[in-house]
């Protein structure tokens, strides 16, 4: 029988369904599997599955089949656990597959988790929210550190770190910016108002439709209004009129021949001022 996996024309080779000389003859060959008999990756960082999406996918799958062989490992208690490929299971039962083909992977509970990220990592088909949690779990769970994490996926320790800075956006603001089709630079542009702020932004460019360079001029503008205007400048202005007049008043008094002096001291919140007359004037 022949198999062909539509959702993988045009894309790199999957290194996680690739069978070096190192691995084992079971792993090289594939293998029928019920469906029943494999769970989902608990690691599996994809949390929205598109229904259109697998619908179709389905559809080619029913017409052609499956070629490019699922990945799992074998459960030491019994049946298989999935390490790549849950789109093509999920659409296999849309079309009451009973069985998909797979390669049996010999790999720890620990290897599988971070294969399964991985996996869907170098596939870059994962939302932004969902790939910048797969980074997470990578450097929390595995120790990986972001230029670690960088090489293994070709991309640079910035981009890396952009990723991870997503994760600061409540849950809330995330499911406004994939509702709203805002894109990951509107989501960085929201990331610079504070907390309170950024909700109602987010509803206001979705539902004005902006654009990047749109969104990012109106954070500006918001940030604008939250800058701390100048505060007391007339207050300042008085007290300088007052020292002034004072100072005045001191001479007036020195000249026609009464000894008198002034102190000034500034507090934290206050400034002090003290005048000092002598009660034994000259003769």
């Amino acid at each position: 029988m022949a198999f062909l996996l539509m959702e993988e024309v045009g894309k790199p080779s999957d290194p996680e369904t690739e069978t070096p000389a190192e691995h084992t003859e079971d792993e090289q060959r594939v293998q029928m599997i019920p469906v029943t008999e494999i769970r989902r990756n608990p690691a599996q960082p994809r949390r929205n599955f598109e229904e259109e999406a697998l619908l179709s996918l389905a559809a080619s799958i029913r017409r052609h089949g499956i070629l490019q062989p699922l990945v799992v490992r074998k459960l030491p208690l019994g049946g298989y656990e999935l390490i790549a490929g849950e789109r093509r299971l999920r659409a296999a039962v849309l079309c009451g597959i009973r069985e998909v083909p797979c390669l049996l992977r010999q790999s720890g509970e620990d290897e599988s988790a971070e294969l399964a990220i991985i996996e869907n990592l170098q596939r870059r088909d994962l939302d932004m929210f969902e790939e910048a949690s797969a980074i997470a779990a990578l450097c929390a769970r595995y120790e990986m550190t972001q230029e670690e994490i960088g090489r293994r996926l070709s991309v640079s320790q910035s981009y890396i770190a952009n990723k991870l800075r997503l994760l600061r956006l409540s849950e809330e603001a995330q499911a406004l910016i994939i509702k709203g089709h805002l894109t990951e630079r509107h989501a960085r542009a929201v990331l610079r108002l504070p907390e309170e702020k950024r909700l109602p932004a987010l509803r206001h460019m979705a539902e004005e439709q902006m654009n990047v360079s749109a969104a990012e001029r109106y954070v500006e503008r918001l940030l604008e209004e939250k800058k701390p205007k100048p505060r007391h400048t007339g207050v300042i202005k008085d007290i300088r009129i007052f020292y002034n007049s004072l100072d005045r008043a001191v001479r007036l008094v020195k000249e026609s021949g009464i000894g008198i002096r002034s102190e000034r001291r500034e507090n934290d919140d206050s400034i002090e001022v003290i005048i000092h007359i002598n009660k034994k004037q000259e003769a």
